[in-house]
């Protein structure tokens, strides 16, 4: 369909009132039956006046709920793949959507939500530009940020949590649902404003939509990371996670290694010619603060995991997720290296890393790696920091061919970290 009549309808024309609110008397009333749906904040919202709603993208369902948190019509952007059929789209625009074309500068898109916003209307917008299940929330776009400035518009934050699990196939299944608006962030008008300062308003409004996400209980992310083992692979982990920009702790078996490590910024032993990140601090295992970390890295031999765990395993917190490095079968029973982890500390969940051949290789840029989990959703919070220092990672569900084939570590016994 013409998507320029479509954006002209969402200009000069807006949602039809009839189809609107007589869907959200349907709707309304099912979210809340079926969904259990809860609804916090909505006095955030206010009742008259241009307003920003920028809320996280989980499922089909978000700008449905969404729309419930307001008193009035709050139009959305769709991806314009939506509006190919021609009564879909009719329906989309008197529902208040309008195209968007994603992966793209869409020019359009933009002057049609300021057209809404100068009449003083809702524009709901989804600054990661497309859903994002399983796992944290994804980054955000900058483009929220320049309609904000270039309009002058309050903008809300929300999360929106639970509508990634109603749908299977096409089964609508019963699932909680949450909504939560924060306080309204205002900013002055920049008319033409920069990129660079679009990006930095979007830096101002995403971590309040991540507030309301993890206040909700969504996943929050990776911040700090410790990594116990301070060889060739558990230095080059800690410097790809340093250059992501996490906090990362290396942790040596002895404070003379911990001290030399800080004092060089180089592991001149077992990966020389590649410095430490100014986030990586290098300290002895035995002084590592694991309740404070989101990511525990093992990088040691199979055959160390038995001593590691027995020195460390019980401090190892349940709100953190372990990444285990190991290569080979954990002795005497020739145990997987993560279900011997899982079942010797409380973890909420474990990964296993394999890829490249050398430690040198593990801090190119560009470097393919491997991760699997059972919990889908840490194995995609890894895979984003690890994409954080520019690596190419994949999520694969064997966890046997990614310990068969990663790179190892050490293969002689060494002793506890």
């Amino acid at each position: 369909m013409d998507h320029e009549s479509l954006h002209r309808r969402a200009r000069e024309t807006g949602a039809n009132p009839i189809v609107y609110w007589l869907a959200r008397a349907i709707l309304q009333p099912f979210f809340r039956a079926y969904f259990r749906m809860s609804r916090i904040g909505r006095e955030h919202i206010p009742e008259r006046g241009a307003v920003i709603v920028a809320a996280n993208h989980r499922s089909f369902l978000d700008p449905f709920v969404i729309g419930t948190m307001a008193r009035r019509p709050m139009y959305y952007v769709a991806k314009q793949e939506l509006f190919a059929n021609r009564f879909v789209a009719w329906m989309l625009t008197a529902l208040g959507a309008f195209p968007v074309a994603r992966g793209a500068h869409d020019a359009e898109m933009m002057e049609t939500a300021k057209a809404i916003l100068a009449r003083g209307e809702i524009v709901l917008i989804f600054p990661e530009g497309t859903r994002i299940r399983p796992g944290s929330l994804g980054k955000p776009k900058r483009g929220v940020g320049r309609l904000a400035l270039e309009t002058g518009a309050p903008v809300v934050p929300v999360a929106v949590i639970g509508t990634e699990a109603v749908r299977r196939g096409w089964r609508i299944r019963p699932h909680k649902v949450r909504i939560r608006a924060g306080r309204p962030l205002c900013f002055a008008q920049a008319p033409d404003a920069a990129p660079a300062l679009a990006k930095a308003v979007t830096n101002r409004i995403w971590p309040s939509v991540m507030l309301q996400w993890e206040w909700l209980g969504g996943l929050p992310p990776i911040r700090r990371a410790a990594v116990i083992g301070a060889g060739s692979w558990g230095t080059g982990l800690a410097v790809c996670l340093g250059r992501a920009g996490l906090e990362v702790e290396l942790g040596c078996r002895t404070r003379e290694q911990a001290a030399a490590l800080s004092s060089s910024r180089e592991n001149l032993r077992n990966l020389p010619g590649v410095q430490l990140p100014r986030t990586v601090a290098a300290v002895r295992a035995a002084d590592l603060e694991f309740a404070a970390h989101d990511l525990i890295c093992l990088a040691v031999a199979a055959d160390a995991l038995p001593s590691v765990l027995a020195a460390h395993g019980e401090r190892i917190a349940r709100r953190s997720g372990l990444l285990v490095l190991s290569k080979g079968v954990v002795p005497p029973l020739d145990t997987q290296p993560t279900e011997y982890v899982a079942r010797r500390c409380s973890a909420r969940a474990v990964a296993v890393m394999g890829g490249p051949k050398q430690p040198t290789d593990m801090v190119a840029r560009g470097t393919s790696v491997t991760l699997s989990s059972h919990q889908a959703e840490f194995a995609r919070q890894v895979a984003d920091a690890l994409r954080g220092a520019r690596l190419n990672v994949s999520i694969s569900t064997d966890a046997t061919g990614v310990i068969e084939g990663a790179s190892p570590t050490r293969t002689h016994p060494v002793r506890a970290a």
